[in-house]
């Protein structure tokens, strides 16, 4: 199951760079197209979409070298009682909803339906990954996002 969930990671990794490398290099041609050179002192056409087209790029590289990670992936089997590491799937339950997390060490945020559940990526970086780390199922982990703080029950690792 993990290997499909991982095939399913790495499909909308490769659509998400597809879709920021296409918007990367409109955006270039756009800060170097005739009609962005400024009319004014005050006309920052070009600059701004300059500014967008580097910061695509740079998601670009980003989005790519989370699927490098993946494609080259070593998939950790987990037992019952196993603390969360990486590549742990994570059933939570915060407040009333229950949440699936992936454990991996970027690209904190991705998500991908599977198996009619939406399953997210944590990272250890984050607040909610480091109070994850090293629990196992039944745990408790108290954590702060967005300046909230929440609590987090660890139903299941796989």
């Amino acid at each position: 199951m993990k290997n499909e969930l991982i095939a399913a990671f790495i499909a909308q990794l490769e659509s998400d760079l597809l879709i920021m490398k296409t918007a990367a290099l409109a955006a270039h041609e756009a800060a170097t197209n005739e009609e962005s050179k400024p009319e004014n002192e005050y006309d920052t056409r070009g600059l701004e979409a300059s500014y967008i087209a580097g910061a695509q790029a740079k998601r670009a590289l980003e989005i790519d070298e989370v699927l490098s990670l993946f494609k080259n992936l070593t998939v950790q089997e987990f037992k019952l009682d196993d603390p969360i590491r990486a590549t742990a799937l994570i059933h939570v339950k915060m407040g009333n909803t229950e949440k699936h997390l992936f454990m991996f060490p970027k690209g904190g945020g991705v998500q991908v339906k599977f198996q009619n559940k939406t399953i997210q990526i944590v990272t250890p970086s984050s607040s909610l990954g480091q109070a994850l780390l090293g629990l196992s199922a039944g745990d408790t982990a108290d954590y702060e996002a967005g300046g909230r703080a929440g609590e987090c029950h660890v139903l299941k690792v796989e």
